[in-house]
This record gives structure tokens, sequence and C-alpha cells, in this order.
């Protein structure tokens, strides 16, 4: 099995458009300002970010970008940002650079980790 690196994977991100990769990239530099030791990892058309366990990844689709929380039930969301009612993810959709700073996913990062790390 061929894994795919971050850098092939951004490659295809950038034929949906600029607008998609730009908003990848500016997750994974949170993500990494917000989380120093972070990791990560293609998998599931995705990039998976990890610190001893994965947290959360990013998702480029034509109409927006997906932030997915892996443990993100167990995120007291006091701000109302996260979407989805599946057993344990959440997500916070974004179809803009505004929407990184208006849905203020550099606060839910670390609640993410934390959530994540509760449960492993």
């Amino acid at each position: 099995m061929v894994t795919k690196s971050v850098q092939e994977l951004l490659d295809d991100i950038r034929l949906l458009g600029d607008e998609q990769l730009s908003l990848v990239e500016s997750v994974r530099d949170l993500v990494k300002k917000t989380v120093p030791s972070v990791t990560e990892e293609v998998k599931y058309g995705g990039i998976l970010f990890g610190s001893d366990v994965q947290f959360c990844g990013v998702f480029a689709y034509k109409q927006h970008v997906s932030v997915e929380f892996s443990s993100g039930t167990k995120i007291s969301d006091t701000l109302g940002h996260l979407e989805g009612n599946g057993k344990g993810r959440r997500h916070i959709k974004l179809h803009s650079a505004a929407d990184i700073k208006t849905k203020d996913l550099a606060h839910y990062l670390p609640l993410a980790l934390e959530a994540a790390r509760s449960g492993a």
C-alpha cells in the first residue's frame, strides 16, 4: 500500500481551488502554532494531526474545508461552533479564511487534544 505524503495531498487539494488550499494551509499553520509537538499523517483523504494521540484532521471539499475532531463529543462547546451529531466526532466547516477566526478554531484545538487524551 502506497501512502500519500502531505505534499502530494496538498497538490491534489490545489486542484479543488486556491481557496481550499489556502484554508488547509492556514489550518495546518494554526495547529502547528498551537500544538508545537504536532505530527501529520495523510489518512482518509485528509491530514490527521497528532501529539501522542490523534486529535483532529483537516479535509478539503469542493465547497468548504472541514476540521474534524476525533473526540468532539467530549469537548464542552461553550462557543457553539461544533457541528455534527455522530457518536464521537464533531467538526467545524470553514468556507473562507475569516471563518478560522469567527469560528474560533484556535480555541478548539487544545480542547480537542485534551478530549482525545482523556479517551486514550
